[in-house]
């Protein structure tokens, strides 16, 4: 009798991507407009070219900081319901596991295969890791939509210092007198290149990425700026 051994062609996903890619894009876009409408409703109000780089430098620290926090505490908490509903799973497989193997049949079923394929490929799946066929196919938990609370926290953290850094670096460079479109100009390219970035590797329109990032993007930086303008003619 033949034994077949079957190799699976390597493949990449763009579903591995999406925690971190979630994160990043987030990060930078946070970011790039937070210290751009910061700089823009500073500069706005008539501060000084001291006072708006400091003002940009400590907002790219604090948002980074916060951004960071902020990942870790959600994602850590979405971990901690993953972990508690595998633990409740393990104990269910421990205590009743025919009622388990009819639960993970009538999943299968649901996806078209007849009952006794249905009860067999259960089986097969339990036999060989029953914790992780009914994560997979009950909880819906697997390796790639699994929660990373650190991993989370380092990406948006980099990816916002990386965004925010981009108009702190115009802040510097650019002449006080011009700072104000020089900040909102270079964030907007910034900003498209963001988000055709971002739809490249998610595989999705980049036109309508680049629009929607932009578009409110420049929206945040002109509100900010109206609120600057405003406070610094009541000043």
């Amino acid at each position: 009798m033949k034994t077949f051994h079957y190799r699976a062609h390597p493949e990449r996903h763009r579903t591995e991507h999406v925690g971190w890619l979630r994160a990043a894009v987030l990060g930078a876009n946070d970011g790039i407009i937070s210290t751009a409408s910061l700089v823009a409703g500073v500069a706005a109000a008539n501060a000084s070219h001291a006072s708006i780089l400091t003002t940009a430098a400590a907002g790219l620290v604090a948002g980074a900081m916060s951004m960071a926090a902020g990942e870790f505490v959600s994602v850590y908490s979405q971990a901690d319901t993953e972990q508690a509903d595998l633990e409740r799973e393990r104990a269910e497989l421990d205590k009743q596991p025919e009622a388990e193997h009819r639960e993970l049949t009538a999943i299968y079923m649901r996806r078209g295969l007849d009952h006794h394929l249905a009860s067999d490929v259960a089986a097969a799946l339990m036999a060989h890791d029953a914790l992780g066929a009914h994560a997979r196919d009950e909880l819906g938990i697997s390796d790639a939509s699994s929660a990373r609370p650190l991993q989370a926290a380092m990406a948006s953290a980099a990816s916002f210092a990386t965004g925010a850094a981009m108009p702190l670096a115009v802040v510097a460079l650019a002449p006080h007198a011009s700072l104000l479109p020089w900040t909102v100009s270079t964030a907007m390219g910034f900003l498209a290149l963001l988000g055709a970035a971002a739809a490249k590797i998610g595989g999705t329109s980049v036109g309508k990425s680049v629009w929607r990032i932009v578009f409110w993007g420049t929206l945040a930086m002109g509100v900010t700026a109206g609120a600057g303008l405003l406070f610094g003619a009541s000043a």
